[in-house]
This record gives C-alpha cells, sequence and structure tokens, in this order.
C-alpha cells in the first residue's frame, strides 16, 4: 500500500488490543477509554480487523503457516510441500495433509480452531460492550456498529463451519468453545446465512479494498461475495451427514433474496449480480490485482491490508517457496518449499502447445532470472526448476531442491522487511473474478447457460472459448484462482476431494467422504464434553 489510510492507520494507536494480542483487556479505566462514539467504534469494532491477518503459525486468514490457508491448498491437488531431504519433513505434518491422514490430535488443527473461536469471541465481547455504551451512540451508530461485528462473526464462523462441520455456536460473552453446545453443520449455516443477511443493507457500501473509510472492513460487497460463497456450496453445507453418499439437491433448497423465493443456484446468481452492481469489474491485467500497490484494484473485494511500516501482518508465502539462490538474489531469505503439483502445470498447458498465459504470472519455472541475470547455484550452474520433477519425497531425486514450480502470483516487494515477509502487497481474500465463476457454475448447475460469464475471465487473460460445463469450469477456477486458498472448497463442491489425484493416493476409508471436513481436535473435545467427533474420526478419537 503506498499512501495509508488516515483512518486505518490510527486504529492501532487507539485500541486496546494490539495486533494479535491475545489479551484484549488494558490497565486503564474502561470510563477513562469510553467517552465518545468514536472510542466505541475504534475500541469495539475497528478492532476485530487486527486478527484477519497474522504473522505466527495459524494466525490469520491467510499469510501465515499451518492455518487457514494451508489446510485448504496443501490438501488438494493444486500444491504440495515435498519432503526435500532433510528438509520439510516436519513430522510428517505437509506429507499428513497432502494425503489426507492428518488425526484429531493436530496441534496445528487445533491452534487453527484456536484462532477462529478466539475472534468469534471477541466478536460477542464487542456486541456486548456496543449495547453497555449504548448511550454514547446515535441509533444509525449503534445499529451500525453491532451489524459489522456480526459480519465479522458470520465470516469467522464460515470458515470454522467449512473446515470442521459441526461446531459450538457461540453467541453471547457467557459462552466459549470450552462451554457451548455443539450445533449441526445445516443449522450454523443457516444462522451465518441469516446473520449476513441481516447485516448486509445496514454494512458501509465503500470498496473494502480501497484505501479509505471502508478500507479493511467487512462492507455489503464482502457480505454478498460470502452469501454468494454459502449458497453456491449450499448442498455441502445443507448435508446434515457428509458421510452418507447423498446429498441435498440445490434446486430444493431455498433462500429468499430481497423478497424473492430462490433456489440455491438463484440465489447465487443474485448475490453475485449484488457484488457487480457494486461497481466491481475485472482489472485489464490479471497480475495487476497481485503488485505491489495493489490497492487500486477494481477487481479485489476484500483483502488483508499490508504495510510494512504499520501492520504486523505478514505475507510469508514467496518466502517459503522460493528456492536459496532465488531469496539471495532478490537480497531476501527463503525456504525451498512449496511448488505446484505436476497436475497443474499440466493443466496450464506446460510442456504442451497454447500455454495458458496465467502461467507466468502464477509462477517461477524453468531457468530463473532476476534484474534479467540467471540465478546461480552454488556450483555455478544456473538455478532451473524442473516442474516436472516433482515427488511426495524428493530426498533421493537428482532435483531435491529444483523440484516443482514455484509461487509467483504476488509481485515481489524488493522493499520488503523480514526477507519478504513484510510487504506492501494487500493479501487478496475474495476477487471479483470469482464471483463470475461462481455465476457461471450457478447457470450450469441451474440448467442456463454459464459461457458468458466463465469466458469474460477467460479472455481477459487472452485464452480462447471454453464451453461452460461443470469440469471446465472447475479446471478454471484452477488457473484462475491458482494460490489463493479456495482449492478444497472447490473439490469438495465437486465431490473430488476424496478421490485420488496427481501423486495422492485416497486413504483406507476415505470412500465415505469423512476427510471432507477435519476432525473436531481432541484438545477441543477434551475441553468440552458436550462435542462429538465428526463421522468417520471417531475411531481415532476411540484410540486416544
Amino acid at each position: 500500500m503506498r499512501h495509508i489510510s488516515r483512518f486505518l492507520l490510527i486504529l492501532p494507536l487507539l485500541t486496546l488490543v494490539g495486533c494479535l494480542d491475545e489479551n484484549p483487556k488494558d490497565s486503564l479505566d474502561e470510563q477513562q477509554v469510553y467517552t465518545s462514539a468514536k472510542d466505541v467504534y475504534v475500541n469495539a469494532v475497528a478492532t476485530l480487523y487486527n486478527y484477519v491477518g497474522g504473522n505466527s503459525d495459524s494466525q490469520g486468514l491467510q499469510g501465515t503457516y499451518r492455518g487457514v490457508y494451508d489446510y485448504n491448498t496443501f490438501t488438494t491437488d493444486e500444491a504440495i510441500i515435498p519432503i526435500r531431504g532433510g528438509d520439510w519433513y516436519d513430522g510428517g505434518f505437509w506429507q499428513n495433509l497432502y494425503q489426507h491422514t492428518w488425526a484429531a490430535d493436530d496441534e496445528s488443527l487445533y491452534d487453527t480452531w484456536k484462532y477462529l473461536y478466539k475472534v468469534v469471541v471477541f466478536c460477542n465481547e464487542a456486541l456486548a460492550t456496543i449495547d453497555k455504551h449504548k448511550a454514547l451512540l446515535t441509533d444509525g451508530q449503534y445499529t451500525a456498529y453491532r451489524a459489522e461485528a456480526r459480519a465479522v462473526r458470520a465470516l469467522f464462523y464460515y470458515y470454522l463451519m467449512d473446515m470442521y462441520g459441526n461446531i459450538p455456536l457461540v453467541t453471547t460473552v457467557k459462552q466459549n468453545d470450552r462451554n457451548a453446545i455443539q450445533t449441526a453443520r445445516p443449522d450454523v449455516f443457516a444462522f451465518i446465512v441469516k446473520e449476513l443477511q441481516d447485516v448486509e443493507p445496514l454494512l458501509p457500501q465503500g470498496h473494502s479494498n480501497r484505501e479509505g473509510e471502508s478500507y479493511g472492513r467487512v462492507t455489503r460487497s464482502v457480505a454478498n461475495f460470502l452469501l454468494a460463497k454459502l449458497t453456491l456450496n449450499a448442498e455441502v453445507y445443507t448435508d446434515a451427514d457428509w458421510t452418507d453418499g447423498q446429498r441435498p439437491d440445490g434446486r430444493l433448497i431455498f433462500f429468499t433474496v430481497d423478497g424473492r423465493k430462490l433456489n440455491a443456484w438463484q440465489a447465487c446468481q443474485a448475490y453475485c449480480d449484488k457484488v457487480t452492481a457494486d461497481g466491481f469489474s475485472l482489472a485489464g491485467d490479471y497480475a495487476s490485482n497481485f503488485s505491489v500497490h495493489n490497492e487500486t484494484s477494481v477487481e479485489n473485494i476484500f483483502v488483508i491490508p499490508m504495510d510494512k511500516l504499520v501492520y504486523k501482518s505478514q505475507f510469508q508465502y514467496l518466502f517459503r517457496s522460493r528456492h536459496y539462490a532465488h531469496g539471495d538474489a532478490l537480497s531476501a531469505g527463503s525456504e525451498n518449499g512449496s511448488c505446484a503439483t505436476i497436475s497443474t502445470v499440466r493443466a496450464y498447458g506446460y510442456g504442451a502447445k497454447g500455454i495458458d498465459s496465467r502461467y507466468a504470472v502464477n509462477f517461477f519455472s524453468d531457468t530463473v532470472r532476476v534484474d534479467g541475470k540467471t540465478v546461480r547455484l552454488e556450483n555455478g550452474e544456473p538455478l532451473v526448476y524442473m516442474p516436472l520433477a516433482v515427488e511426495a519425497n524428493l530426498t533421493y531425486s537428482p532435483y531435491i531442491k529444483t523440484a516443482g514450480a514455484r509461487m509467483a502470483k504476488y509481485e515481489v516487494d524488493r522493499n520488503a522487511f523480514s526477507d519478504g515477509k513484510s510487504c506492501d502487497n494487500d493479501i487478496v481474500l475474495y476477487r471479483y473474478a470469482d464471483v463470475l465463476l461462481m455465476k457461471a457454475e450457478a447457470k450450469v448447475r441451474n440448467g442456463e447457460d454459464g459461457d458468458a460469464e466463465l469466458n469474460v475471465v477467460r479472455s481477459r487473460s487472452g485464452m480462447g472459448y471454453r464451453k461452460a460445463t461443470l469440469g471446465n469450469i472447475l479446471a478454471e477456477r484452477l488457473l484462475e484462482l491458482m494460490w489463493e486458498g479456495w482449492r478444497r472448497n472447490d473439490l469438495v463442491r465437486f465431490d473430488r476431494f476424496h478421490l485420488p489425484y496427481d501423486l495422492r493416493e485416497a486413504t483406507a476409508g476415505e470412500a465415505d467422504r469423512h476427510t471432507t471436513v477435519f476432525p473436531i481436535p481432541s484438545r477441543a473435545i477434551e475441553l468440552n464434553s458436550s462435542l462429538t467427533q465428526n463421522n468417520g474420526y471417531r475411531k481415532q478419537q476411540t484410540k486416544q
């Protein structure tokens, strides 16, 4: 971000909660803190946004390791972190993600659970604070502040429900994940949809990715994007037992949208149209959405604001992916880890005629050059990434350090701090291209023609026409949304997450689709005896 928004710049200085502080209390007397409507907003609502990003493991919706992003990316056919000799074994963690052999006692899975519930609890405290100091607010302020806190809570509940299925529904300050009763996934889904529908008209109208008073906030457009995502996945989220091989029919799942009774696919289209009406469009240049100064994007809908001089949040994924020599050439560090799978680079057409133009944006591949100069290894040989040499365990491969096309989606900030992890590229969470692809898919699922929406996304990158079939749409979502954290969600919706792909074989018993949600963490069950383990993982729980 080049020009810091005065609105959000002052918030970390005024809030009772410092960025990523686990203890949202301060020694100041509350009467000294809450003397105006501004105090209520800053300390109750604005502080919630400190937790959308992060700088340590399992914290933040994106940017860090072993959290929401990694569980939704390295469990899929999109990307992998191979074992590279003595590197990246990490007790089998990354292999367990890729092979779907995680366990309920996975510490990082519980840390992610705690992070998401931490923010839910903070939202409930914010609502209580707003109620307590209602006398300081006008009726309009009271309604708006509550709406925004509820919207943030709904957003975090979305990730909890999507990842863990049946979860505690915590809605008051007297509740937390240790004492609330477990709620079935369809009921949590209904709660999230209703919350977002109720508050959407009350949220700020500005573009959340643009500098100004709406920057980084959950606006109407963010709520409508999330409602589109929820309704598109309605068959998944209304399924009370995802292990019985049956799902509800989206044409028979109904929502009321602006007074109209619509099925799931129609509702998804309606919410996509709302985002379009808010003035979003495709950027002329695909790569510009991920540039160092991407706050001017006409396409990005919801981002994690980044500024190395202001925010503690980090973007660690380029650092994790590139080879050591590559990092050195950029005067930054590197960990030589994550890469694309072979099936992914094949999907882009690598090694064949007519490679997708987005390949060069998304990946560092083949001979690596920085500032026009070939990057060289210690032995003087050129650094050459080998996209087709990936194996789950590269220990005995001649390409142990160089196998795999590496992440390149975000422009490298050459002035970044912390080995490039504290950069100025805002982290993109929701994007308008996804809206168009969601609408295309909803149309096809409803028996309509989604060609227009699919091909406007393809044509932006100079790619040719494709018929909007479900298979083509799923393929396009990989090509367009690579490295953006949606692949697990897509594969589950398309009923492919439990199947073998790329180097992965389906695990024993996975045919029942129990791995489409993660287990309730063992530690969470120990602390809340009312919780029942998700189907398919109960034998694990018994063994423990």
